[in-house]
């Protein structure tokens, strides 16, 4: 009804002030006085091969000494016997056309992983850890720094640097962490990437002893572990983190006063601003009390500085998550921001 009004129209003010006018692009006017026509079917070449000599063709490419030759290989040996049945690339026309170009030796198809999806509601339920490298004193030298990280409080439980990467030192560090924890069985779930020491079948023999669920990132997958990640990022770029370490000692210095500040007194902005130890050992609630009263008093003393009403902390998010379902337990995980 558009179009027909439209054309109406242009016979009396012409095309273009029409379109203007109903909102009509002009192509579309012309496009539907003159529809496209489906293109007429494509003769067959004069030159093409005949249904026989493409049959004939095929047969020699199932031929069991072609079978697991390409069809360059086979249009060479013909051709060294003194036969020619047509191009190479007419042979890979008519493997196409049959549905037969394709790897046609059995490959290794690697395994669907599982997208992992946790949720944490409180301090020690889902643990990411993770290892990065440190500089030594020397190019091509490293220390190794293994950190376990709550992603509830990001409260760093464990950490430990060592010389080497291997899966007895992080199952050492694991154990002591859930000891000092006190974690009981089925209570935990850690998370971590496949690097070597996280998929060893030893770590998973600890994991079962200790009654710890396992979860790993997809691989090749960045955002599967963030927490760990966004943890180092916080440590390589605080400002007194050092080019090189000059030493296993020296590393392990620094790292136990970075962590003692990471704990106690960094202000983490996923947690509402908050320490990670308020947060891990349940002070977080006193303490945003404490922070509402403080701006109360502000504002009674000032309102005019307060167009909004009363100012309000940020709160603690109720829970924490890696790639959630968009409902957990039947709680919409909008909610839970």
């Amino acid at each position: 009804m558009l179009i027909t009004a439209t054309e109406d129209l242009a016979e009396r003010v012409g095309v273009a002030p029409a379109c203007e006018s109903m909102g009509v692009a002009r192509s579309t006017l012309y496009y539907q006085r003159k529809p496209r026509q489906d293109p007429k079917p494509r003769l067959k070449p004069a030159r093409a091969l005949t249904d026989g000599e493409r049959q004939k063709v095929l047969d020699e490419l199932h031929d069991s000494r072609f079978v697991d030759k390409s069809p360059g290989e086979v249009w060479a040996t013909l051709l060294d016997e003194g036969r020619y049945l047509c191009s190479e690339r007419t042979m890979y026309r008519i493997l196409a056309d049959n549905e037969e170009v394709k790897e046609r030796r059995n490959q290794l198809k690697h395994p669907e992983y599982v997208k992992p999806e946790l949720l944490a509601k409180g301090p020690n339920e889902v643990w990411s850890w993770d290892i990065t490298k440190l500089k030594g004193p020397v190019k091509w030298t490293y220390f190794y720094l293994y950190v376990i990280l709550d992603i509830f409080s990001r409260y760093a439980v464990g950490w430990m640097v060592a010389s080497k990467e291997t899966a007895q030192l992080a199952q050492k560090l694991i154990r002591e962490s859930c000891k000092k924890q006190a974690i009981d069985p089925d209570q935990l779930t850690i998370h971590a990437d496949r690097g070597s020491p996280m998929i060893a079948k030893t770590t998973a023999q600890l994991f079962v002893s200790l009654g710890i669920n396992k979860s790993h990132s997809r691989p090749h997958v960045s955002d599967d572990n963030p927490y760990s990640e966004s943890q180092f990022k916080t440590l390589k770029y605080c400002p007194w983190f050092p080019d090189r370490f000059g030493s296993l000692q020296d590393a392990v210095a620094f790292c136990r006063s970075f962590f003692t500040w990471y704990n106690t007194e960094h202000r983490h902005s996923g947690i509402g601003m908050l320490t990670p130890e308020v947060v891990h050992y349940g002070l977080a609630k006193d303490v945003v009390e404490a922070r509402k009263k403080v701006l109360e008093g502000a504002f009674e003393a000032h309102p005019e500085r307060f167009v909004r009403g009363v100012p309000m902390p940020p709160d603690l998010p109720q829970a924490a998550w890696i790639n959630p379902p968009q409902k957990v337990l039947g709680v919409d995980r909008r909610k839970l921001q």
